[in-house]
C-alpha cells in the first residue's frame, strides 16, 4: 500500500481521536489539517509516516504538543455551547493524561504503541492513564438509555453502566421503542447502536431525542467509517464493535466530563 493510501485509510480514525481530544469536530479537524500541512512541507516528516497508525499519530502528537506549549488558539471556533464548555474544561486536565487514555482505549493502541506515539516509556504511559481515570471518575452519576438490538450486547452494556454506578433509564431495540421509552424527563446519556432490528437507524432515534434537549451520546457500531466521512457533523464519541469494556467506560466518563462543563444560562 502506498504512503498516501496508508494515510487515507487511517485518517478517519485520527480525526476521531482529535475530536475526542479537543471536544470539538471543528477543533479536531483544525489540528489534523495543521499536521497534514506540516507533512506536506517536510519531506523527512512525510517519509517518517510510512508504517501505519503509530507514526501518523506520533506526527499529530507533535503538532498538538507544539500548540499546547505555545498556548496557541484553536483555528476553528466551537459550534455549540457544549463544545465551548468542553474546550474551556480541557484546561483543567493534563493533556498527556487525556492522550494516553484515548490512545489506549478509544484508539485501542497497546501501552507500548502509545508510548511510542507520545515518545515516553511504558511506565509513564501507565501512570498517565491512571491519572486520567482518577480525574474523570469523579464525575457525576447519571441515567443511561441503551439503544441496541442485540440482546446479549444490550445486557453487557447494562451491566457495564450499572457497574459504573449509573442507573439504567431504559432500553430500546428500534427507533419506535426509543421514542416510547423517552418520557418527560430525558436520560442523562444515550448509548446507541446505528443499525437497529427493524431496519431503523440509531442516528434517527438519537435525532428524535436531541430534538427534545441536549444529551451526551455515544454511538457503538461495527462500521465507524460510514460516519467518519467529514460530510456531516460527526459524533464526538464513536466506539467500534466488537468493543472492549474499557473503551466504553472511558467514553462514558469523558462524555460526562464534557457535558458537566456546559455553560449555564
Amino acid at each position: 500500500m502506498s504512503l498516501g493510501n496508508q494515510i487515507a485509510a487511517n485518517l478517519p480514525f485520527l480525526r476521531r481521536y482529535a475530536r475526542a481530544l479537543t471536544g470539538s469536530q471543528a477543533a479536531g479537524d483544525a489540528f489534523v489539517r495543521a499536521m497534514l500541512e506540516a507533512v506536506l512541507a517536510d519531506a523527512a516528516l512525510m517519509a517518517s509516516l510510512d508504517g501505519g497508525r503509530v507514526p501518523l499519530y506520533r506526527a499529530f502528537t507533535k503538532v498538538w504538543a507544539s500548540a499546547q506549549l505555545a498556548d496557541a488558539p484553536v483555528a476553528a471556533a466551537a459550534t455549540s455551547e457544549h463544545e465551548a464548555g468542553a474546550q474551556l474544561r480541557l484546561g483543567t486536565i493534563t493533556p498527556p493524561a487525556r492522550q494516553a487514555l484515548l490512545l489506549t482505549t478509544l484508539e485501542d493502541f497497546t501501552t507500548a504503541e502509545a508510548a511510542a506515539i507520545l515518545e515516553l516509556d511504558t511506565a509513564a504511559v501507565t501512570a498517565l492513564v491512571a491519572e486520567a481515570v482518577a480525574e474523570i471518575e469523579a464525575e457525576q452519576k447519571t441515567s443511561v438509555l441503551i439503544i441496541e438490538d442485540e440482546p446479549l450486547i444490550a445486557m453487557q452494556l447494562e451491566d457495564l453502566v450499572s457497574g459504573l454506578g449509573h442507573t439504567i433509564y431504559g432500553t430500546a431495540a428500534t427507533r419506535t421503542q426509543a421514542r416510547e421509552v423517552v418520557g418527560d424527563t430525558l436520560p442523562g446519556m444515550v448509548l446507541a447502536d446505528i443499525q437497529l432490528a427493524d431496519g431503523s437507524s440509531g442516528l434517527d432515534a438519537v435525532d428524535d431525542i436531541l430534538g427534545l434537549g441536549s444529551v451526551p451520546v455515544i454511538f457503538i457500531t461495527a462500521y465507524p467509517e460510514r460516519l467518519l466521512t467529514g460530510d456531516r457533523p460527526e459524533p464526538t464519541y464513536l466506539v467500534t464493535k466488537p468493543f472492549q469494556e474499557a473503551t466504553v467506560r472511558a467514553a462514558i466518563s469523558q462524555a460526562l466530563f464534557f457535558q458537566s462543563s456546559k455553560p449555564l444560562g
